[in-house]
């Protein structure tokens, strides 16, 4: 038991060092030490704030310490724009959600930008839930909105793909940090 408490202290103490490693930015001008704000009761934040600028600082975190980054084919930028799609389909997607037999009707829409956001990210993202063999996954466009309907001859998995709705299922099939750095890179993000 004292070894637990040794160990689980050395791994705080460590994690706090290494957040404030990373929060020191010592170079910048006046007033923008970044280690020397929120320290004063001895506390260190480790997120760098808004989620997509999180997002692209782990990424540049991880390009940086790759030896064979190509920084020719980097493209941050191309990262930022779909960060920024994830965000409207989160924050300004409208849906309308219709029980089927064995699954999900999900009728999708939103103001313009919402929409070119949806066109670009619900049918890349069908096509990643159409890996999973349980269900079947069909994506249908329109004028003013795009439609999903995943389904399951399993009712466990129907029931599945119900209580998950449209933005549990935009959210499942774990390949998102993979993805995203693929796209940092400037390789062909769908192409996995």
């Amino acid at each position: 038991m004292q070894m637990k408490v040794i160990l689980g202290v050395a791994i705080l103490i460590g994690g706090v060092a290494f957040a404030v490693a990373q929060t020191d930015h010592s170079g910048h001008g006046d007033g923008t030490n970044h280690a020397a704000h929120g320290q004063a009761d001895g506390t260190a934040l480790t997120e760098p704030g808004q989620g997509a600028f999180a997002a692209l600082s782990e990424v540049v975190t991880l390009l940086e310490a790759d030896p064979a980054t190509d920084w020719s084919q980097v493209d941050l930028r191309g990262l930022r724009d779909h960060l920024v799609d994830m965000d409207r389909l989160v924050s300004f997607t409208e849906v309308e959600e219709e029980p089927v037999d064995g699954g999900l009707r999900m009728i999708v829409t939103g103001d313009a930008q919402t929409l070119a956001a949806l066109r670009r990210m619900v049918p890349a993202h069908a096509g990643q839930l159409a890996n999973d063999p349980r269900w079947t996954v069909d994506v249908t466009q329109s004028v003013s909105t795009v439609e999903l309907i995943v389904t399951s001859d399993d009712p466990a998995v129907a029931a599945r793909i119900r209580g998950l709705g449209f933005f549990g299922l935009m959210a499942s099939q774990d390949h998102h940090s993979a993805h995203h750095l693929m796209m940092a890179r400037g390789e062909d993000a769908h192409a996995h």
